[in-house]
């Protein structure tokens, strides 16, 4: 009898870590959808989000300008060494590499158009990369360990 109460408490606790954890992840992911800005560098920045593989693969490309108060995050579902590309790029751009835990891993500083098919790749996993105008990061002074934060409005 008493093996059964012990197995019956470790299955339990077994569906709770499960259901904290399955239900602490599906809200982070409902959240990402969410942000408006980015405060990087001491700066807010207004993004537009590119969450699925289809406005990842065109982002900025085809864009005639981007203000130097906007940005494009790009949202991963899994950290990894993400390459980014200058194609149909009618501006050079700094192009920022995020961890998940919400510090710069990488920065690829004056992206030019010209530099395409070349691909950009950091020397750590991302989460998220985020696009901005050229000369971003040394204007205002970002460097690899920064932190960023995600804001909804």
């Amino acid at each position: 009898m008493q093996n059964r109460n012990i197995f019956f408490l470790i299955v339990i606790i077994f569906f709770a870590v499960g259901f904290f954890l399955i239900k602490n992840n599906f809200s982070k992911n409902l959240l990402i959808d969410k942000i408006q800005y980015i405060e990087i560098a001491g700066k807010t920045l207004k993004i537009n989000l590119s969450l699925t593989p289809e406005s990842r693969e065109q982002g900025l490309s085809g864009i005639k300008e981007l203000k130097k108060d906007e940005g494009m995050l790009f949202v991963f579902n899994h950290t990894g060494k993400y390459p980014f590309w200058m194609k149909d790029m009618n501006f050079p751009i700094d192009i920022i590499w995020i961890g998940e835990d919400l510090r710069v891993v990488y920065i690829k500083k004056d992206a030019k158009p010209e530099s395409y098919p070349e691909t950009f790749t950091p020397n750590q996993d991302a989460k998220y990369v985020l696009e901005v105008f050229s000369s971003f990061s040394e204007k205002n002074n970002l460097k690899e360990g920064d932190r960023v934060k995600f804001l909804s409005s």
